[in-house]
């Protein structure tokens, strides 16, 4: 499995650097976001100390700390995942002695080892020296570990996503709703702690704030979440034992969607 994730995440590596430009633009795109982010916070705070219990340097360390995450984790399983069904290319993977998911696994590791050194650190460098924002973490080994768990739970959770193809064929206008839903759950648009005590306790409960909420607090150095605070090891264990459970999720779809797989476009 090792000399399958390895070789598949080169050929990956390769095939994307042949088209490195396009990963390029993004460069362009994450500090122009977080440009607009620090200009609307800044207008929030010029008559205020602190919104929500954060500073203003909290919450540029917030949002720095995110777009950072998101080049380490982005992922496109889902895609993928449901364009291979709705074409029928899926079926080539049958009959290959690799599961698909460990293959679109290794994918994105190819594919973020190239965004790590074309995307993330220039992003990381120009946050840090243009606009002096804090991307140290508190607890380093906790921080990586963290990210790490947060890069399985993309995948996973975009996977089953993408698993979703089997029933409905054509995923797409599942995916675009998901994305909005997911990216609101996961704290990218506010910190989780800004919605109402009653909805930070839903979430609590969900995998989605172990895709960006949780590492960033992990950087920040605490948590706090529905009025539950929780150590860093605590938080990072709950983490670990969420990608478990998204790993027998994903396991169960799976098993439930090959079912109705059928070929289409064959």
């Amino acid at each position: 499995m090792l000399r399958v994730l390895r070789s598949v995440a080169f050929v990956t590596y390769k095939e994307w650097a042949a088209y490195r430009s396009h990963m390029a633009v993004s460069l362009f795109v994450g500090p122009v976001l977080f440009l607009a982010q620090l200009l609307i916070w800044q207008a929030v705070f010029s008559a205020r100390d602190t919104v929500g219990g954060l500073t203003l340097e909290q919450m540029i360390a917030y949002y720095g700390i995110i777009a950072v995450i998101q080049y380490a984790i982005f992922d496109f399983a889902d895609w993928n995942l449901q364009m291979l069904i709705r074409t029928g290319k899926f079926l080539t993977f049958l009959l290959r002695p690799v599961s698909h998911r460990w293959f679109a696994l290794s994918q994105k590791a190819g594919h973020r080892l190239l965004g790590f050194w074309l995307e993330l650190v220039p992003v990381a460098l120009i946050l840090y020296f243009g606009f002096h924002v804090n991307l140290v973490p508190k607890h380093p080994v906790w921080a990586v570990i963290s990210v790490a768990l947060s890069f399985l739970m993309m995948f996973l959770v975009n996977y089953c996503i993408g698993l979703t193809a089997f029933w409905l064929t054509n995923a797409h206008g599942i995916r675009g709703m998901f994305h909005l839903l997911r990216d609101i759950s996961a704290g990218v648009f506010l910190p989780l702690t800004f919605l109402p005590e009653t909805m930070q306790k839903v979430l609590f409960v969900l995998p989605f704030q172990f895709i960006v909420y949780v590492p960033t607090r992990v950087f920040i150095g605490s948590y706090e979440l529905g009025g539950i605070t929780l150590s860093i090891p605590q938080i990072v264990g709950m983490q670990a034992a969420a990608v478990g459970i998204m790993w027998l999720v994903s396991e169960l779809l799976w098993r439930l969607g090959i079912r109705r797989f059928t070929g289409v476009g064959a």
